[in-house]
This record gives structure tokens, C-alpha cells and sequence, in this order.
């Protein structure tokens, strides 16, 4: 018999979870805990930021491309920490109602 969601969630390391999250791209770790719907919806977040960043940064000079540039970067570093710890206190919460 297949495993249940909630069962591989919590047999998932929620250090691996959140590592995944931060360190190689937005909602990896979403796939090591096959949570789809949460990675397709950080998938479309971060490519939304992206094309919003590009096209409001067309006609931007030197200064202020490099400020849009911060702000885009801060912008997918704060998904990724915000996914992370989404990620990790699934793992938790699914363990404790196992």
C-alpha cells in the first residue's frame, strides 16, 4: 500500500526541508517532501517578482538599476526564508499529529 501525504511529510527531515529551500532554488524542498501545490505556488511567486522587476526596471538608470537589483534580490531571499520556515514547521506539525 502507498504511503499516505501526510506520511511521507512526516518521515521527510525538516532540516532537509529547509535546507532545500534556501540553498539551491525557491521550493526544492518542497519537492523532497512532494508538496506540488506548495512548489508550483513558490514557483509562480518568484517568476512573478522576476517579471515585475523587469518590467518596471526598463527605462532605469545606473543608480537605479542597482537599486531595483537589491530589491528584486532581497525580495527572493525573503520567499525563500518565509518557504523555509514553511517547510519545516510542516515537517513538525505533521510529525506531532502522527
Amino acid at each position: 500500500m502507498a504511503p499516505t501525504k501526510k506520511e511521507i511529510l512526516a518521515a521527510s527531515a525538516g532540516w532537509v526541508a529547509v535546507t532545500l529551500n534556501v540553498v539551491p532554488g525557491l521550493g526544492a524542498g518542497y519537492l523532497y517532501q512532494r508538496r506540488w501545490k506548495a512548489y508550483w505556488m513558490t514557483s509562480v511567486l518568484a517568476t512573478t517578482w522576476f517579471v515585475l522587476g523587469a518590467v518596471l526596471g526598463q527605462e532605469a538608470d545606473g543608480a537605479e538599476e542597482i537599486q531595483n537589483q537589491l530589491i528584486g534580490l532581497l525580495g527572493l531571499v525573503a520567499l525563500a526564508a518565509g518557504t523555509a520556515v514553511e517547510a519545516g514547521l510542516a515537517a513538525k506539525k505533521s510529525r506531532e499529529q502522527s
